[in-house]
């Protein structure tokens, strides 16, 4: 990524490769979530970002956004339950991932409105790494989780980095940054002129 930035965000230039995690830091309001936008090409800015030598600009913007997959905080849901959002074959392993996230496969099969914060978190989690994003860039994944399903999101987080999956993770958890990423970008609002 090269001066990515936005009239919010303060220009960036960084880097994360394969099978690494960066933990996206800063203070509320200066525009964390605005940069995994800006990277995913879901809000206007400055700067040019790269996929394995290819260039955002030079992708249509859907190609560009099924490598490169935002899951916001609260994430959008078209369908009526999670299993009407996946393609057939993608069902036995949105169940497998399901169960390792403590998450009842009945529960993909539910309508979303039943589904509490923390099990559209998980679900939503399911939904993007059945895409299998080159990168998969995350905002508060786990905000609505006790202990032990945040340990059980970041085992399967951990092991999707190990089959070289790139994440970039907005935690205000610091612990959980500690936990998986191997560098951290710190955020800056852009100076007004």
């Amino acid at each position: 990524m090269q001066d990515l930035g936005s009239a919010v965000v303060a220009p960036l230039s960084f880097s994360v490769q394969a099978g690494q995690c960066l933990a996206v830091e800063g203070a509320s309001g200066v525009g964390k979530t605005r940069l995994l936008r800006l990277i995913a090409d879901l809000d206007e800015g400055q700067g040019e970002a790269w996929l394995e030598g290819r260039s955002r600009s030079a992708m249509p913007a859907p190609q560009w956004r099924r490598q490169v997959l935002y899951q916001a905080a609260e994430a959008a849901w078209w369908d009526s339950s999670v299993m009407a959002h996946l393609q057939p074959q993608q069902r036995e392993a949105a169940c497998t991932l399901a169960m390792r996230l403590d998450l009842p496969a009945s529960r993909l099969e539910a309508d979303l409105t039943q589904l509490s914060t923390g099990e559209r978190q998980r679900a939503a989690l399911i939904r993007s790494l059945l895409q299998r994003p080159a990168v998969l860039m995350l905002d508060e994944p786990t905000s609505a989780l006790d202990a032990d399903n945040v340990a059980r999101v970041e085992a399967v987080l951990r092991e999707a980095m190990q089959q070289g999956m790139a994440l970039l993770l907005v935690t205000h958890a610091q612990e959980q940054a500690q936990r998986l990423a191997s560098g951290v970008l710190r955020v800056m609002k852009r100076e007004r002129a």
